[in-house]
């Protein structure tokens, strides 16, 4: 999402571990059906809507198009899904068109790929009476690294999920939280660069030495991304380092403005299919970053600017000060955001 890309080497020790992890923790057998929309290029698709159901035995079904809502929702029904494989980006559609009882088999939703949405777990959950279950990994580490549990027997609900995580770490891992500065370790609830260590972890990048000796040292990889570890261990990914400014000294989250835009024009996570705008940050002389909207509606910045600070409690530093239109949001096919795309677009004049 932020470069040129590479070709992560997953090994069969690598793959077979994740999946077989990923079935123990969510608790599937060979009665579940799964429902997935994921490309199996992604390592998400590729791992757990692949080789997990052969591990595991079970049935999968994919449909061709995650847009294609009339199929999706027809497939679910027929198939009997229970378990719903998907990434928020390609779950939005079902929050804004489908209706509350149009998928009664779904007992829970798995979502991966990318961060979720504040709030969007909970109206999901509100309009579908099923569990929305939160995960993270990296295709470096094959990809799932922790996820927000389903409830079973003896269990609460809670005990296993905590909202806004991603949940505990699959078993055969280890991580540390770092100063991006300088290296240091970190403690509990002290956000810093993840690390982690495992069987799951990638030997590399293909022919690439260089672009591995700066991800991968002593073993452990720098996945770039901001987290937190509470003292439950629920780990809290706050996002990539590349999704961060710097201005002024200070570290500024796109995402956290990006949710606080959604509120000052009336809307909430869900409300569109695709995102409308994002924040992207391009170098300054002055302050060493500045911040841009790149936006596909017009804005009225001034006002935004005002009830960022008055409204929302965010910081002057940290409201926009330019606003570019685009046509589109740049997205990969997994629904990510296009970083390197997105750049481009904040950089030029």
């Amino acid at each position: 999402t932020t470069g040129q890309p590479k070709g992560a080497m997953l090994t069969h020790d690598n793959l077979v571990f994740d999946a077989a992890a990923c079935a123990v923790a969510i608790d599937v057998n060979e009665n579940d059906v799964f429902g997935t929309v994921l490309p199996l290029f992604h390592s998400f698709g590729f791992t757990v809507t692949l080789w997990l159901p052969l591990i595991g035995q079970f049935l999968v079904i994919t449909t061709p198009s995650p847009f294609d809502l009339s199929r999706n929702i027809q497939a679910i029904r027929e198939e009997n899904i229970n378990i719903l494989i998907g990434a928020p980006t390609f779950l939005r559609p079902y929050i804004k068109r489908a209706e509350p009882h149009s998928i009664p088999s779904v007992r829970c939703v798995v979502s991966g790929a990318e961060k979720t949405p504040a709030g969007f777990g909970e109206l999901w959950e509100s309009h579908f009476g099923n569990h929305y279950l939160e995960g993270y990994g990296l295709t470096e580490t094959t990809p799932v690294m922790g996820v927000n549990l389903p409830p079973r027997d003896g269990l609460v609900f809670g005990q296993w999920n905590r909202r806004g995580s991603i949940g505990r770490l699959l078993p055969g891992q280890a991580i540390r939280i770092v100063d991006p500065d300088t290296g240091e370790d970190l403690g509990y609830d002290q956000q810093g660069l993840l690390h982690v260590k495992g069987v799951n972890v990638f030997n590399g990048y293909l022919d690439n030495p260089k672009e591995t000796a700066e991800v991968l040292k002593d073993g452990w990889l720098n996945t770039g991304d901001l987290a937190r570890l509470d003292k439950d261990h629920f780990l809290y990914i706050d996002g990539r380092l590349s999704r961060f400014s710097k201005i002024g000294g200070e570290k500024v989250p796109h995402g956290t403005i990006e949710s606080a835009i959604l509120k000052v024009l009336g809307m909430k996570e869900g409300d569109t299919e695709k995102p409308l705008f994002v924040v992207a940050g391009r170098r300054d002389k002055v302050k060493g970053e500045s911040l841009v909207l790149l936006s596909t509606i017009d804005i009225d910045m001034h006002h935004l600017r005002d009830c960022l600070h008055k409204e929302q409690g965010l910081p002057n530093l940290w409201a926009p000060r330019v606003l570019k239109r685009i046509d589109a949001v740049p997205l990969l096919a997994s629904g990510k955001f296009d970083l390197r795309a997105i750049q481009k677009l904040a950089a030029e004049d």
